[in-house]
């Protein structure tokens, strides 16, 4: 079973910076895609960024500029820098990775999440 972690969550003033990171582990072959998703009180989980194996990416409209993903394949970890931070980005942050097991499976794991908070 693959497992996935977050950290690196917390409270920060408007305008401030984070970085989150998120670690895969268990019986990997490889991981395809290690993507941040969000979800703010009250509404929907919505996509932030994605990462392929290649290192395209993708992000959400409102973090474009402000955030930037990344992923150290060797170590199946990956980032979330995320800066110029507003309140309307407190929200649990979520990674999720997907790939395959080393017996050939599909996987497609999310972590517990961890909290971004933005406010003076």
């Amino acid at each position: 079973q693959v497992q996935v972690v977050e950290s690196g969550g917390g409270l920060v003033q408007p305008g401030g910076s984070l970085r989150l990171s998120c670690v895969a582990s268990g019986p990997i072959l490889s991981i395809s895609g290690m993507d941040w998703y969000r979800q703010a009180p009250g509404k929907q989980r919505e996509l932030v960024a994605i990462v392929s194996g290649g290192g395209t990416t993708e992000y959400g409209e409102s973090v474009k500029g402000r955030f930037t993903i990344s992923r150290d394949n060797a170590k199946n970890t990956g980032f979330l820098q995320m800066n110029s931070l507003q309140p309307e980005d407190t929200a649990v942050y979520y990674c999720n990775a997907l790939g395959r097991t080393t017996n050939w499976r599909l996987f497609n794991s999310w972590g517990q999440g961890t909290q971004v908070t933005v406010s003076s």
